[in-house]
C-alpha cells in the first residue's frame, strides 16, 4: 500500500500564519508524493463536526496520518474509527491530558518530532517513532564583528516568551544591539499589542515585522548575528536548525527538545521564563568577542551535520509502510 490520507489543519499553506508544524506537514506531504505515495490531503478546521465528516468519508482499511493539532483534542471522533482505519498521529506539540493519551493509545502508531517528546509521552504500549524535522541548506550568514543584530523568529504569543525577551533586552541597553522579531501578530492580539507597547520604551531598537516566509525570511536570517528563542515550551525548535543551517549561533530557553536541535556547542541555553539569565547570556554574547568566535565556529560545525527533509520524509514513510504492512498481514 502506498496511499495515505493526511489530515492537516485548514490554512496549512497560509503565508500569513506560518508555523513549524505547518512547514513540517507540507514538506512531508510533498516528500511522500515525491517518493511515489498517493497523498490525499484533507484540510479541516478545528471543529469536531468537520473532522467527523472527513474521517467518515475515508474508506475502511486506509492509512491515515493525522496532525496532532487536529487529532489530540478529538479522541471522541477518532477512537471509534481506530479499528476501521490505521491511524498514525503526527504529534508536534503534545497536550499531555488524559483525552490525548486515550487517542495515542488507540493509534496504530505515533510519530514525534523529537526524542524528548517520545520520552515525555512514556507510552510503553504504543509504537512511538521519532522523525526529526529537516532543514534546507542555506548560504552562511556573514555576521558582523560586534554581533549586535539579534533575531527572534516566533509567533508573538505567551508561550514564545517575547515578554521575557523584552525584559532581557531592557537589561542590556548600555550595549549596542538591535532586535528584529519575525512572527505572526494575530495569534494572541492582546499579548502582541502589549509586547509592542512594552518595546516602545526601547525606541527603534526592537522591531516587530510580522510573519515572513520565503525570500523575506531568508533575508532576515542572512542579516542576523544571533537567533534568540525565549520560549516557555518547544518540542524541538525548528528555527534553531534554520539558524544553524546558516552558521548563526543561538541563545535559547532550555526547554523540551531544544538541546536536540541545538547540538553540542553552537549556543547558550538559559532557564525558561528567566529574563535575568537571558539578559546575562545576551550580555556575554555582545561583550565577549572570544565567545562570539567560539560559538560561530561551533555553529559552522553543526551546520555540516544537519539533515534535509528527505531524511524526515523517509522516516515517516517507514512508519506508514510498517502500519500498512501490519494491516495487510492481518487481512491475510
Amino acid at each position: 500500500m502506498t496511499e495515505v490520507h493526511v489530515i492537516v489543519p485548514e490554512g496549512v499553506d497560509d503565508p500569513a500564519r506560518p508555523s513549524g508544524g505547518n512547514t513540517y506537514d507540507r514538506r512531508v506531504c510533498d516528500g511522500l508524493a515525491a517518493l511515489g505515495w498517493t497523498v490525499r490531503e484533507h484540510a479541516v478546521p478545528g471543529d469536531l463536526a468537520a473532522l467527523a465528516r472527513t474521517v467518515e468519508r475515508i474508506p475502511d482499511g486506509a492509512v491515515v496520518l493525522l496532525d496532532g493539532l487536529i487529532a489530540s483534542p478529538a479522541p471522541e471522533v477518532l477512537v471509534p474509527h481506530a479499528r476501521r482505519l490505521r491511524q498514525v498521529v503526527l504529534l508536534h506539540m503534545p497536550l499531555g491530558d488524559r483525552a490525548e493519551r486515550e487517542l495515542l493509545e488507540a493509534a496504530a502508531a505515533v510519530i514525534t518530532t523529537s526524542a524528548w517528546t517520545k520520552r515525555w509521552l512514556d507510552l510503553p504500549g504504543t509504537a512511538v517513532h521519532v522523525a526529526l524535522p529537516g532543514v534546507d541548506a542555506a548560504a552562511r550568514a556573514p555576521g558582523t564583528a560586534a554581533g549586535g543584530d539579534l533575531l527572534c523568529v516566533a509567533a508573538v504569543t505567551p508561550i514564545k516568551g517575547h515578554d521575557v525577551l523584552l525584559d532581557a533586552l531592557a537589561s542590556v541597553t548600555d550595549l549596542a544591539w538591535r532586535c528584529t522579531c519575525v512572527g505572526s501578530l494575530d495569534r494572541d492580539r492582546a499579548f502582541a499589542d502589549g509586547a509592542r507597547g512594552r518595546a516602545g520604551v526601547l525606541g527603534d531598537r526592537v522591531r516587530f515585522s510580522g510573519p515572513r516566509t520565503g525570500g523575506d525570511l531568508d533575508r532576515a536570517y542572512a542579516a542576523a548575528d544571533l537567533l534568540v528563542l525565549p520560549s516557555r515550551a518547544e518540542t524541538y525548535g525548528m528555527v534553531v536548525t534554520e539558524a544553524l543551517a546558516r552558521g548563526i549561533p543561538v541563545v535559547a530557553s532550555d526547554v523540551g527538545g531544544v538541546r536536540e536541535a541545538l547540538g553540542d556547542g553552537p549556543g547558550l541555553v538559559v532557564p525558561p521564563g528567566d529574563p535575568v539569565a537571558l539578559g546575562a547570556a545576551l550580555r556575554a554574547w555582545l561583550g565577549d568577542p572570544v565567545l562570539r568566535a567560539r560559538l560561530r565556529r561551533a555553529a559552522g560545525e553543526r551546520r555540516e551535520s544537519l539533515h534535509g527533509w528527505e531524511v524526515t520524509t523517509a522516516a515517516v514513510a517507514g512508519v506508514l509502510d510498517g502500519v500498512a504492512g501490519a494491516l495487510e498481514g492481518t487481512a491475510r
